[in-house]
């Protein structure tokens, strides 16, 4: 899914529901995202179609346990990860070319992120002691067409697929 950078034209100050008819509902995002897909191989002006979500559900999917061992480790790992791109600097710009520096930075970013992860962990352990990955998904997906172009569009649709 891609959406335009909020530099490339100017956003409408107060979002509002597409308009158009229904060229077809479908049960997954991939489904709805092919037929849009199929227009735009035939040419179909795509700017004029929209896929509208219904029914949102948010859905947290539970990774696994949580536990000192793992919150320590990931913090030594993103921390290490910044004490990295410091180490970089240092090393790139610095008057002496040391690559002790860059690893002393690393060493320390480790400490410091597995320091505070494991704090973090320490208040959040009794109220959410699991890893998990947040979602937003819908029960259909729309598609929606310019009600001037509908029919050109059930015309497209229709035809077979073209093999490669």
């Amino acid at each position: 899914m891609t959406t335009p950078s909020p530099f490339s034209r100017r956003q409408p100050a107060f979002p509002s529901l597409p308009k158009g008819d229904v060229l077809g509902s479908y049960e997954t995002y991939p489904e709805a995202q092919a037929v849009v897909d199929r227009l735009a191989k035939a040419e179909f002006p795509v700017k004029e179609v929209s896929i509208v979500g219904s029914d949102l559900k948010t859905v947290e999917r539970v990774t696994g346990k949580n536990s000192w061992a793992k919150a320590a480790g990931a913090g030594a790992a993103s921390g290490a990860w910044l004490g990295l791109f410091f180490g970089l600097i240092l090393f790139l710009f610095g008057s002496e070319v040391q690559i002790a520096y860059a690893l002393a930075a690393i060493l320390i970013g480790a400490g410091f992120g597995m320091a505070l992860m494991m704090a973090s962990y320490a208040i959040n352990r009794r109220r959410h002691d699991f890893t998990s990955v947040n979602q937003v998904l819908a029960s259909r997906y729309e598609v929606l067409v310019e009600a001037s172009l509908l029919i050109r569009a059930q015309e497209l649709l229709a035809k077979p697929v073209p093999t490669d």
